[in-house]
């Protein structure tokens, strides 16, 4: 009876624990669209289809309640395929991808000219915008919801906006405290 109890409270631990919280994502001109009613910041996910720490980044950092509460209260939340097939409306011009290769949609492929244009040469790359659609910063590479944390609350707070040095910066995320757990 106690195994029971046990293997009983141990799979509803389990499945509470594994419930993944979802990040309200939209489409970049979405994003744009909705900025012009409700200014808002925007935090872009650039990926790709065959980048492992793009999955991760989703599994281990995205779906954290913290992580999703936060950037849904703060940010529209795009998700973009650096290397994918759609038209971006952006800065009044038409970004494409005139190279893609429907073969290649789960492999490597061109990269999108919006990716291009926005400088990506690393995935995952999250790029920041202002409440106006401009570029704040793009952030390469995979994040903990930690180190995410730090970037989503700095552009937020627009606290970049006085840090001019790498000292500054450095000095910044010495004091930063996170509260989102890894």
């Amino acid at each position: 009876m106690k195994k029971i109890a046990f293997i009983l409270l141990l799979a509803i631990l389990t499945s509470v624990n594994g419930i993944a919280q979802e990040i309200n994502w939209v489409t970049f001109q979405e994003a744009l669209e909705l900025q012009k009613k409700t200014p808002k910041k925007i935090m872009m996910d650039v990926y790709t289809n065959w980048c492992g720490p793009c999955k991760m980044l989703d599994r281990n950092t995205f779906q954290k309640k913290e992580v999703a509460d936060y950037v849904n209260e703060h940010y529209y939340a795009v998700k973009f395929n650096g290397e994918g097939n759609e038209s971006v409306n952006y800065k009044e011009k038409t970004f494409s991808n005139p190279n893609y290769n429907p073969a290649n949609a789960n492999r490597r492929n061109s990269a999108h000219d919006l990716a291009r244009y926005l400088q990506i040469s690393a995935y995952p790359t999250i790029v920041f915008f202002d409440d106006k659609g401009e570029v704040i910063a793009p952030i390469r590479g995979y994040q903990k919801p930690s180190q995410l944390e730090l970037y989503l609350k700095m552009f937020k707070n627009d606290d970049h906006k006085n840090i001019k040095t790498q000292d500054e910066f450095n000095a910044y995320y010495k004091a930063f405290v996170s509260n989102f757990k890894d």
